[in-house]
C-alpha cells in the first residue's frame, strides 16, 4: 500500500490517504519518493480549475527518489538509482512526436497528477521512459523544481535556438524567473531582468542578471525599445505586451511560458520587424537529461524551502498566500 497525502473534494486541505497500486507493469517503476516540489499547478488541479481534477486527488509532479522496484521488461534502470519525475508520467512511444523526440507533445501523454495519484506520497509509479536520472552532484533537496520549473525554462532555450551571444530578457523574477535568470547566464547570453519589484534588483543580479528594468517605469520601459534578440516571459498576468514586443530587434522572439489570461498585440510590429511570438510546455525526457547535465556542470539550483510531508497544508498555504518568491518542496 502506497502512503500519501490526498484533497477529498474541490478545494480541500489534504488528508491521509492509503491505496494500493496494483501490480507493477512489465515497463514500469515504482519510485521511493524522497523529495517532491509544490508548484502552482498542483494548486490549480487540487481546486479543479482546470477541470480534469478526480478526488481523492494526490498532488505532486517535481518528485526525486529511489527506484525501488522495475518491472520485467526495464533495461535503463536499475533498483537504487536516484531520478527524478515530472508532469508527465508516460507517453504512446510510437507517435510522430514521440519518434521525433518530442515526447511532451504526445496527444496521449499521460500527467503524473491527471487521473492518476502523483508525489504528495512515499511512492510513485511511472513509465521507464519519463523516469530520468539524476547526477550525483546535484542535491536531492532541491532537485525537484526543476523537473517542472526548471526544464519550463530550459526547454525555450534549445526550442528557440537561443545563442550566447544573444541579448535577452527575462518577465518576472520568481519561481520560473530566477531559474531562467541563471540558465540564460550560464548559457552566455546577455542577460536582463524585467521586473514591477525594483527592489529585487540586487537578487536579480545575483541570479545572473546583467541588467534590471524596473517596468513600472515608463522612461525605463522606453529606453529598452530594439534591445532584444529574445525575452521570456514568465508571469500569469496581463501585460501591455506591445511594449516588449518593441523591446525585440528584428527577427527576435517573445517566448510565454507564464500562463498570461489574454495575449493582444498589434500585428505590424510583427511583420515589420520580422519578429515572432511562441510558447511552450514543459520538455521531452532527453531534453530534460540535457538539463540536468547542464546544471549540475554549471553548478545550478532553484532556491528551494523544504517542510516536512506532514506539513503540507502549511506549505501549500504559504505557496496560496504569501507567494514566496521561488520554490517549496515537501521531504517525504
Amino acid at each position: 500500500m502506497v502512503n500519501a497525502y490526498a484533497a477529498f473534494e474541490q478545494g480541500g486541505v489534504l488528508q491521509p490517504f492509503e491505496y494500493d497500486p496494483g501490480p507493477l507493469g512489465r515497463q514500469q517503476v515504482d519510485i521511493q519518493v524522497e523529495y517532491c516540489g509544490i508548484c502552482h499547478s498542483d494548486l490549480s488541479m487540487i481546486k479543479n480549475e482546470w477541470g480534469m481534477t478526480q478526488y481523492p486527488f494526490v498532488p505532486g509532479h517535481e518528485i526525486v527518489g529511489i527506484v525501488a522496484e522495475v518491472g520485467s521488461e526495464v533495461t535503463p534502470l536499475r533498483v537504487g538509482q536516484r531520478v527524478g519525475l515530472g508532469w508527465y508520467s508516460s507517453s504512446c512511444m510510437h507517435c510522430e512526436w514521440c519518434m521525433g523526440g518530442d515526447h511532451h507533445l504526445c496527444l496521449s501523454a499521460e500527467g503524473t497528477i491527471v487521473g492518476r495519484p502523483g508525489g504528495f506520497a512515499d511512492q510513485v509509479r511511472a513509465d521507464q521512459s519519463w523516469v530520468v536520472p539524476i547526477p550525483e552532484s546535484i542535491d536531492s533537496a532541491v532537485a525537484g523544481p526543476l523537473f517542472c520549473a526548471g526544464i519550463t525554462v530550459f526547454q525555450p532555450i534549445i526550442q528557440c535556438g537561443v545563442q550566447p551571444t544573444d541579448r535577452v530578457a527575462v518577465i518576472g523574477i520568481g519561481g520560473l524567473g530566477h531559474l531562467a535568470l541563471q540558465f540564460l547566464n550560464a548559457w552566455g547570453c546577455e542577460v536582463t531582468a524585467l521586473s514591477t519589484q525594483p527592489d529585487k534588483e540586487a537578487e536579480a543580479r545575483r541570479l545572473g542578471a546583467h541588467h534590471f528594468v524596473n517596468t513600472r517605469d515608463p522612461a525605463a520601459l522606453q529606453a529598452i525599445a530594439n534591445s532584444f534578440d529574445y525575452i521570456i516571459s514568465t508571469v500569469n498576468v496581463s501585460l501591455e505586451w506591445s511594449i516588449y514586443l518593441n523591446a525585440l530587434r528584428p527577427k527576435g522572439r517573445l517566448h510565454l511560458v507564464g500562463v498570461a489570461p489574454d495575449l493582444s498585440l498589434p500585428v505590424f510590429p510583427l511583420l515589420g520587424g520580422q519578429r515572432s511570438i511562441s510558447g511552450s510546455p514543459v520538455g521531452s525526457p532527453a531534453t530534460i537529461t540535457k538539463m540536468l547535465n547542464f546544471v549540475a556542470r554549471h553548478g545550478l539550483a532553484p532556491q528551494t524551502e523544504v517542510f516536512p510531508l506532514a506539513q503540507v497544508n502549511e506549505a501549500l498555504e504559504k505557496l496560496r498566500s504569501q507567494h514566496p518568491p521561488y520554490r517549496l518542496a515537501l521531504k517525504c
